[in-house]
């Protein structure tokens, strides 16, 4: 098993920064979720790979102000917040999903809002 980790953990990397590009190019279809989830795989397997995210002109400090301080700039949790409800108002009134289903979805959308909203927006430093 332990000789299967690193090839493992190599693919997830390369599966996050995959469809972190498709990201890129699909409105709605995050990027930097699969980003940080690809550092964190890197980081086990590959840290070369790691850093050069860590280090990306554009991608790179979001990244790093997540990994560091857990930091979710204002823009993103507007996003994040607004995605949200515009699908739970989607699945309540133009998807015929039965009540159980939208108020499950409707639970953990309201727990992850509430994660996200309570993160800090800037880092330590740029507070002072």
């Amino acid at each position: 098993m332990k000789a299967l980790k690193k090839p493992l953990l190599l693919g997830t990397g390369w599966m996050c920064v995959g469809l972190g590009a498709v990201g890129i190019i699909m409105p709605l279809f995050p990027t930097t979720p699969f980003l940080l989830v690809a550092v964190w795989a890197f980081s086990k397997s590959s840290p070369e790979m790691a850093e050069r995210i860590r280090n990306h002109r554009l991608a790179g400090p979001y990244v790093r102000d997540w990994q560091d301080e857990g930091v979710i700039p204002p823009g993103a949790k507007i996003v994040a917040v607004a995605m949200m409800s515009a699908m739970l108002a989607y699945l309540n009134f133009m998807s015929g999903a039965p009540g159980w289903a939208v108020a499950s979805a409707a639970a953990v959308m309201l727990a992850a809002a509430a994660f996200i909203l309570t993160r800090p927006s800037r880092r330590r430093a740029e507070e002072d």
